[in-house]
């Protein structure tokens, strides 16, 4: 599925470049791993190439998931529960990072800002806003070929005409 010199995003850690391909053998079964770099962080992950579905490594998006990518930031209907405790908001939220799905980062990177705008987040809120903003702009930035300061005041607009709509 991958080969040398692939982008792929890995959930939750987010974008990274298959280095290698390794044949390993474990426990008496050959196996083969794809080695893979994580962009940000540099940090080495090893994926046996038969459970990449498993652990949901994916090929980064297109123009055409992109464009979804906003849309999903733009929605003006967000329903957040109040009456929803911070921790359980943020296993959810949590849930969705780690599910490795772009929709459902932009989704939490969205409903976090809808958040902010009328309460203070949580420190674990903060770094779960961060964690997705970072996956966000990282995988749109190199999906468009654009700079990521770029690609963070298009989310941004986004957001903001998203916050204008509905004033």
């Amino acid at each position: 599925m991958f080969k040398v010199g692939d982008l792929a995003v890995y959930p939750a850690h987010g974008v990274g470049v298959i280095e290698r391909i390794e044949n390993r053998t474990i426990s008496g079964c050959q196996e083969n791993f794809y080695v893979m770099r994580i962009l940000d962080t540099n940090m080495i992950i090893m994926i046996p190439s038969s459970n990449t579905e498993n652990v949901g490594l994916r090929q980064i998006i297109n123009q055409k998931e992109v464009t979804k990518v906003f849309s999903i930031l733009h929605k003006r209907d967000i329903s957040v529960d109040d009456n929803q405790t911070w921790n359980r908001r943020y296993r959810d939220y949590m849930d969705k990072i780690k599910s490795g799905s772009v929709y459902e980062v932009a989704e939490v990177y969205r409903d976090l800002c809808a958040i902010q705008q009328d309460k203070e987040l949580s420190f674990g809120e903060r770094k779960m806003l961060d964690t997705a903003r970072g996956l966000l702009v990282k995988e749109i930035s190199l999906a468009k070929n654009m700079r990521e300061e770029d690609v963070e005041k298009d989310i941004q607009l986004n957001l903001s005409a998203q916050t204008q709509d509905e004033g």
